[in-house]
């Protein structure tokens, strides 16, 4: 592994342990020698990760949609910038850049990415790892829904496996060393289609 994708909020929260993580996030992947490719943002969690990766010495890359460039205040001091048409090509770029993703908290965005990196997962598209930073239970709710949607047989135990959840950043990314993806099958269930 090379580089880290993070997915994170472009606010700050409320708890200010959300932006502490964020920091020590970066500073964690600048440590381990991992480049952060991230949202191209200076505000909130993005900006935090980035300042954490950028003081430690760590690669910097970011990717942005031209029309949140200004509204999200790109970053100033990144190794690079990407500078994309949208939030489409931003994933796309994002999911091309990195050998594995983590999500810190955030919202809506945040969840949408790591929906759909998820799902590219499920479905073979990628076969690198993904993993939650469970910072101070976040996460929890979002756990236990996976976890139910595998119960009711919406969600297949192997593709709920998927997803590494810790709350310290270097268990998550010894996991992704040890990380083997599984086999690709059909993800319909015969018996529910």
């Amino acid at each position: 592994m090379r580089r880290i994708c993070v997915f994170c909020g472009a606010s700050g929260g409320r708890a200010p342990v959300h932006l502490e993580a964020a920091h020590a996030a970066g500073r964690t992947l600048a440590r381990r020698g991992l480049a952060l490719v991230y949202g191209g943002g200076s505000v909130g969690l993005m900006g935090a990760v980035a300042d954490g990766a950028l003081d430690a010495g760590g690669e910097v890359i970011g990717v942005i949609p031209r029309a949140l460039q200004l509204r999200e205040l790109a970053h100033p001091r990144l190794t690079s910038l990407h500078v994309v048409r949208s939030m489409h090509e931003r994933k796309a770029k994002m999911a091309e850049l990195a050998d594995g993703f983590v999500a810190l908290p955030g919202g809506l965005g945040t969840l949408e990415e790591l929906a759909e990196i998820l799902t590219w997962a499920q479905l073979g598209l990628h076969r690198k790892p993904c993993g939650l930073l469970d910072v101070a239970g976040y996460y929890q709710p979002l756990i236990a829904f996976l976890d139910h949607a595998v119960a009711e047989g919406f969600l297949r135990p192997e593709h709920r496996g998927e997803l590494h959840v810790a709350s310290d950043l270097a268990a998550l990314l010894d996991a992704f060393e040890r990380y083997a993806p599984p086999p690709v099958e059909r993800w319909i269930d015969d018996r529910t289609s």
